[in-house]
C-alpha cells in the first residue's frame, strides 16, 4: 500500500508542478506580446510625429509669414480685411482639392484627373438643379429654386466626382495601371464628358440661395462661407490623416507597400478609398466653385490638378510618398496665392508668380532626393 501511495502521489505532485510552469511561461509570453504591441504603436506614434516633423511645416509657415510681412511693408493695405477675405475665398474650392491631393501623394500616387473631376462634378451639380427647378422661362433657370434642389444638385455633383475617384482607385489598386497613366486618362474622360454635356457652353441659372449663401455670404458677417467649409474639411481631414488608422495605413502603404500588405493592411482596399476621397473631395470643390462663380467655368479649370500637386510638394510632402501633412498643404497652397495678389497689389506683373513658384517646385523636389538620399546611406 505505501508503495502505491508512493507511486500515486509523485505524479500528482510532478502535474502540478509542471502546470505551474505552463502557467508561467503563458503568463511571460502574455507579458512580453503586451509589451511588444506597446512598443510598436510607441514607434508608430513616433513614426507620426517624425513624418510631421519632417514635413517642415514650420519653415514653410516662417516663409508664408515673410512674404506676408515683405508685401505688408511695401503696401500697407494688402492684409486689410478686405483683401485676406478675396484670397482665403478665391482659394477655398483648391484648398479642398489639395487635401484630397495629400492623401494621394502621401500614399506614393498622383492624380492628374482632379482638375477635370471638379469641372465634371459642377455640370453634373448645376444640369442637377436646371433639371428639378428650371421653371418655364428659360432665361431664368433654377435661379428661385429652394434649397431642397440645391442640396439634390450638389450630392449628385459629389456623387459623380466620388464616382470617378472610385474607377481610378480601381485601374490603380486592381488593374495595376500607374497612377499617373491611370489618372491622365481619366483627366480626359471627364473633361469630355462635362463637355458632351453642356455642348462646350457653361451653364448658367443657378439658384440665387446657393450662389448668395454660400457663394458671396459671410458666416457672422466676418468670414465667407466658402472659407468656412474648407476649413471644417480640412481639418477633419488632418485630423483623420494625423490621428487615425486610416491615416497611419496611409503613410505605411506609401513608406513600403509590400511591408505593409505583409503585416496585414488591406492596400488594395485602402488606395481605392483614398482615391474615392480625392474624387468626392474634387466633387465637393466643384460645387463651392459653382457657388463662388455663379457657373460652370468649364475652360477655368484646367490647371488645378497642377496647383493641388504643387500646394502639397511646397508644403513638404515628398513625390515618392510616405511624408507630409494637410497643414503643410495649407501653407503650400497659400503662398501662390499669396505671391499672385502681392504682385498685383505692388503692380508687378502677376505672371512672375508662375516662376517664382515653379523655381520653388522644383528646389523642394531636389531637396527632397537630397532628404531620402542621406536616409539611404544611414
Amino acid at each position: 500500500m505505501s508503495d502505491n501511495t508512493d507511486i500515486d502521489t509523485v505524479p500528482a505532485g510532478a502535474g502540478g508542478v509542471g502546470e505551474t510552469d505552463r502557467t508561467d511561461r503563458t503568463d511571460r509570453t502574455d507579458r512580453a506580446g503586451g509589451a511588444a504591441r506597446a512598443a510598436s504603436d510607441r514607434r508608430g506614434l513616433a513614426g507620426l510625429r517624425g513624418r510631421l516633423a519632417g514635413a517642415n511645416v514650420l519653415w514653410i509657415f516662417l516663409v508664408l509669414v515673410g512674404l506676408m510681412t515683405f508685401f505688408s511693408v511695401i503696401e500697407p493695405n494688402f492684409t486689410n480685411p478686405v483683401n485676406l477675405r478675396s484670397i482665403a475665398a478665391d482659394n477655398a474650392p483648391l484648398l479642398v482639392l489639395a487635401v484630397g491631393m495629400t492623401y494621394v501623394i502621401i500614399s506614393a500616387g498622383i492624380d492628374l484627373s482632379v482638375g477635370s473631376v471638379l469641372i465634371f462634378s459642377g455640370v453634373v451639380a448645376a444640369k442637377t438643379m436646371l433639371w428639378l427647378g428650371g421653371g418655364a422661362d428659360a432665361s431664368v433657370g433654377a435661379a428661385n429654386a429652394g434649397w431642397g434642389v440645391t442640396l439634390a444638385g450638389c450630392a449628385a455633383g459629389v456623387l459623380g466626382g466620388t464616382a470617378w475617384g472610385l474607377l481610378n482607385g480601381l485601374l490603380v489598386a486592381k488593374a495595376r495601371i500607374p497612377s499617373l497613366i491611370a489618372t491622365l486618362g481619366t483627366l480626359g474622360m471627364a473633361l469630355g464628358a462635362a463637355y458632351l454635356i453642356t455642348d462646350g457652353t457653361d451653364v448658367r441659372g443657378i439658384p440665387l440661395n446657393f450662389t448668395r449663401t454660400i457663394g458671396f455670404g459671410l458666416a457672422l458677417g466676418v468670414v465667407p462661407w466658402l472659407c468656412v467649409i474648407a476649413a471644417v474639411i480640412t481639418v477633419l481631414l488632418g485630423l483623420v490623416l494625423a490621428f487615425t488608422k486610416f491615416g497611419l495605413r496611409t503613410y505605411a502603404i506609401g513608406s513600403n507597400a509590400e511591408a505593409a500588405r505583409r503585416v496585414g493592411i488591406p492596400v488594395d482596399w485602402h488606395l481605392i478609398r483614398v482615391y474615392a476621397l480625392s474624387g468626392m473631395l474634387a466633387g465637393v470643390a466643384g460645387c463651392l466653385s459653382l457657388a463662388h462663380y455663379t457657373t460652370t467655368t468649364i475652360s477655368g479649370h484646367t490647371t488645378d490638378n497642377l496647383a493641388a500637386i504643387a500646394a502639397v510638394v511646397l508644403g513638404g510632402a515628398s513625390l515618392f510618398g510616405g511624408s507630409g501633412a494637410v497643414a503643410g498643404t495649407v501653407i503650400g497652397l497659400l503662398i501662390p496665392a499669396v505671391l499672385q495678389k502681392g504682385f498685383i497689389t505692388i503692380q508687378v506683373n502677376p505672371y512672375w508668380q508662375y516662376i517664382a513658384v515653379g523655381a520653388v517646385l522644383v528646389l523642394a523636389v531636389y531637396f527632397d532626393q537630397l532628404r531620402r538620399r542621406a536616409r539611404e546611406r544611414g
